[in-house]
């Protein structure tokens, strides 16, 4: 869930990059803008190049781009601020398919025009994941957007490459076509744009760090300080203690960080600088709010700051966060005009007295990703009111700027239009019909409309329109499982048993052009982006109940997530809910759906196994039998110490089993009694079906014996338990009584 490259890698990439030199003849490329909403100079700027695409691969490197960009999207702030952001890509066409030593240092180097490469470059001191591009290049390339500069832009190569790789810092790299690819975009813009430190309790993968030592960090989220100290001095994440965490979990004091696994703590147990796939905290959105609002003006355009005259319209422009309007207040002479947030004031409204005055506006943005008044984006402007000064002549109401229309809007998305000088009030109307909008008529927001479905948008301006269409219909997702053990429809949802690892794939699709990015959470913890597997990103997501070790990082662990081998988490057996969703290029995010699934610890493993059809009885003495797919015609007896696993089979007469070890009756057909005296270690039946009677008596087992989704014919008893016997939430369907322990199953 983690690819951050560490500190000691990135001073090796600094040399390197330095040491690379530029091609002398650079292919020709193409600046294609993606997404401009406004001038470079007030905005900031992503600079996307890929690399080791040839001229037929170049529809692969937009497709590739396209997720990265949708799934930065889907990432708070910057799906919130997405207006502030410049994006264009540099499309150059390599001689050469693929990057250098990809996977190894033995495979070639390629004739591509940044020179990217694994292992550092082809390093053999470096590491493979380590992915670098020549600086050289890569700013003459980015050189070609017009107005961009090492202070206002992201760099950020993609290679042509399936590896697992990247890198971070000024020049951020990412291999395009991993599962992981486009979760290092955001936590490398955590690092260069936010100046967020990584939140790892290790320095090499595989080894735990050394305890930290050391003052008091000066990252804003590590922390020597308690609890108690920190809303004591009102240090550190002090405002957001106690609260849910973005990433999940709670707000508050977790060991481990800055590269040592003790003596330092951060907000959150995995916020996205420690665990790819997460969000932001809100420590760290915060910061990233702050920093992404400093990159552009709040301020866009506005009467000339100086003198005006009395009867003139004094007007502004501001900036356009997508899900709500910045805060406008005017005041004349430091007293507050009720000017309800409108852009503009017009003075010959006002009861002036003589004399000059001054007229302030200040710009806030009243977003609740901040707290810390001292870093709240705002800016103040002053005009001095002479009645010597000239009012300028009136002008045509046309428009200068707007949310593209070139693209959906969301139906909870805040559209805005500008016109010059803000001349005259806009007119806003959805599918012909007016919707008021009072005071700052220059920001319409739809969520309080709650539309579904499509409708049309329009804004008009004396005697120009622009149209947008509005997309409120979900994305949707559909959930493949693995074959479980049984699995049972609800009101709730679906339910699933499992006994082993399973599966999960999540098919996301929309109405609506772009990629579509799932997301998925267990138990209610954080959201988690849903990339495939990270071995393969056409692969389904894989659960088990300690996690899968990748790379020295672990993966799909149920429950409490592991991030390193060495967390200290229990295991994930038992029940669980898993909610998932989907957020369509658009922006729309789908109402979560969800299901519960309960891992039982695995069956034995087998020491002799039986397949086809076996006649007559079959007697289980020592070790673990099982039968798989198979048919026994004939009793079954499982002796003191022994164990059966029957799955998928058809037993053709009576199963007695006394004192053995374990028995595990899985999706199998048992056509005549089944008696079970003194179980041992563990006892499951799951979606079987029992043609006679079911006794299960005096057991002793680990976890309370299983009765689960099956169907008997016949009674079913059950006494001298210990646990009590459980179906899992899941009624058995039986024709005779029940009794004992049994009597609610």
């Amino acid at each position: 869930m983690r690819i951050k490259l560490l500190t000691a890698v990135l001073a090796l990439l600094a040399g390197v990059l330095a040491a690379l030199p530029a091609r002398a003849a650079a292919p020709d490329a193409t600046v294609v803008p993606i997404q401009v909403t406004g001038p470079a100079a007030s905005r900031f700027n992503l600079v996307v190049m890929g690399d080791g695409y040839t001229a037929a691969e170049l529809p692969k490197f937009r497709e590739q781009l396209d997720k990265h960009l949708n799934i930065l999207w889907s990432i708070e702030p910057f799906k919130s601020y997405r207006n502030y952001v410049n994006v264009y890509a540099v499309e150059i066409a390599s001689p050469e398919s693929g990057v250098d030593c990809d996977p190894g240092l033995t495979d070639p180097k390629r004739d591509t025009p940044l020179q990217m490469g694994f292992w550092g470059g082809c390093n053999p001191g470096s590491v493979q994941r380590l992915l670098t591009v020549s600086q050289a290049a890569a700013t003459q390339y980015a050189d070609l957007v017009p107005g961009t500069t090492s202070a206002n832009r992201q760099i950020l190569a993609i290679g042509n490459s399936d590896t697992y790789g990247g890198a971070g810092g000024t020049y951020a790299t990412a291999s395009g076509g991993n599962a992981l690819s486009a979760l290092i975009t955001p936590h490398e813009l955590g690092h260069s744009l936010g100046g967020l430190q990584d939140e790892y309790d290790y320095y090499a993968r595989g080894e735990r760090g050394a305890p930290y030592q050391g003052p008091e960090p000066s990252s804003i989220h590590h922390t020597l300080l308690t609890e108690q100290q920190m809303l004591a001095q009102q240090k550190k994440w002090y405002r957001w203690l106690g609260e849910p965490s973005e990433s999940g979990g709670m707000i508050g004091r977790y060991e481990g960080g800055m590269y040592a696994g003790s003596g330092v703590w951060r907000p959150s147990a995995h916020s996205m600088m420690k665990a790819l796939g997460y969000y932001f905290d809100q420590p760290s959105r915060e910061r990233m709010t702050q920093r992404l609002s400093a990159k552009a003006n709040l301020f866009q355009d506005s009467t000339p700051a100086g003198r005006v005259a009395p009867g003139q319209v004094v007007w502004l422009q501001t900036l356009h966060p997508v899900d709500h309007e910045l805060d406008v207040t005017w005041t004349l002479d430091g007293t507050a005009l009720p000017t309800a947030n409108a852009r503009s004031v017009d003075l010959s409204a006002l009861d002036l007295a003589p004399g000059t005055h001054t007229l302030t506006a200040t710009i806030v943005d009243p977003t609740e990703f901040i707290r810390d008044p001292a870093v709240r984006p705002t800016a103040v402007r002053l005009w001095t009111i002479d009645p010597a000064a000239t009012a300028p002549l009136p002008t045509t109401p046309t428009f200068t700027s707007s949310t593209s229309t070139e693209h959906p809007v969301s139906a909870d998305e805040v559209v805005y239009a500008e016109t010059a000088q803000s001349a005259g009030a806009i007119t806003w109307k959805v599918d012909g019909r007016i919707v008021d909008n009072p005071g700052n008529d220059r920001d319409l927001d739809l969520a309080p409309l709650a539309l579904t479905g499509r409708h049309t948008l329009t804004a008009t301006a004396g005697t120009e329109t622009r149209t947008w269409d509005v997309d409120g219909i979900q994305p949707v997702v559909t959930p493949t499982m693995s074959k479980p053990l049984l699995a049972v429809q609800k009101p709730s949802g679906p339910e699933y048993i499992y006994n082993d690892a399973f599966t999960m794939g999540l098919a996301a699709h929309d109405d609506s052009a772009g990629y579509v990015v799932p997301e998925f959470r267990v138990d209610g913890d954080g959201w988690y982006n849903y990339y495939g597997w990270p071995t393969d990103a056409s692969a389904p997501f894989r659960f088990t109940a300690e996690g899968t070790t990748i790379d020295q990082l672990v993966y799909g662990k149920l429950g409490v997530p592991r991030i390193v081998p060495w967390d200290d988490v229990p295991p994930g057996y038992g029940r669980h809910r898993v909610e998932y969703r989907a957020i369509d290029a658009t922006g729309n995010i789908g109402d979560p759906r969800s299901f519960a699934v309960t891992l039982l610890r695995p069956a034995p493993a087998c020491t002799t196994t039986v397949t086809g059809t076996h006649d007559g009885a079959l007697s289980v003495r020592t070790g673990v039998t099982c039968l798989t797919g198979a048919t026994v015609n004939g009793p079954i007896l499982v002796a003191a110490g022994a164990s059966l696993v029957a799955t998928d089979s058809r037993l053709n007469g009576p199963v007695r089993a006394d004192q053995a070890a374990d028995l595990h009756l899985l999706r199998s057909t048992i056509t005549g009694p089944v008696s079970a005296n003194g179980i041992s270690r563990s006892l499951v039946a799951v979606g079987s079906t029992v043609q006679g009677p079911v006794s299960v008596t005096n057991s002793r087992t680990t976890d309370p014996a299983t009765l689960a989704g099956n169907t008997v014919d016949g009674p079913l008893t059950c006494s001298g338990n210990a646990p009590t016997p459980t179906n899992l939430e899941a009624p058995n369907q039986v024709s005779g009584p029940r009794s004992g322990q049994c009597a609610k199953l």
